[in-house]
């Protein structure tokens, strides 16, 4: 495959975790909303990371060190944002964790998640 249809396909599946992360939240499953929008941005992470490097993206799910790899200015409040996605993933993918994680997500914590991923998608296409 080639670099432009790597990116495509991590694209491509960013987009619809992206959406499904839309319909989660519409559908008051917070833990979702933020776990699928921690895979949005992750994808976004590795298509720019192919753009950049022309070889595969690291086989990880840490939002702060693929953008540490990719070497781009990161605010304070974007920074935040990625490291508590990578929290939410770990966190959400095992069930003992997955009350837990409920309990700190709110409606307008699982808001402002996903309108700043949506800034941050918005940002990371402007890399491609």
């Amino acid at each position: 495959m080639k670099d432009k249809e790597k990116i495509s396909h991590w694209t491509d599946s960013g987009n619809y975790d992206l959406k499904s992360a839309e319909f989660m939240q519409k559908s008051n499953r917070y833990v979702y909303t933020a776990f699928l929008c921690q895979q949005a941005i992750e994808k976004y992470l590795k298509a720019v990371y192919i753009k950049k490097n022309s070889k595969e993206a690291p086989r990880t799910h840490n939002l702060v060190y693929l953008i540490g790899l990719l070497e781009l200015e990161v605010s304070d409040d974007r920074l935040k944002l990625l490291t508590d996605l990578t929290g939410y993933y770990i966190e959400g993918r095992y069930p003992t964790y997955k009350q837990k994680v409920s309990k700190m997500l709110s409606k307008k914590v699982a808001d402002n998640i996903l309108s700043e991923t949506k800034r941050t998608v918005k940002w990371l296409k402007s890399k491609l």
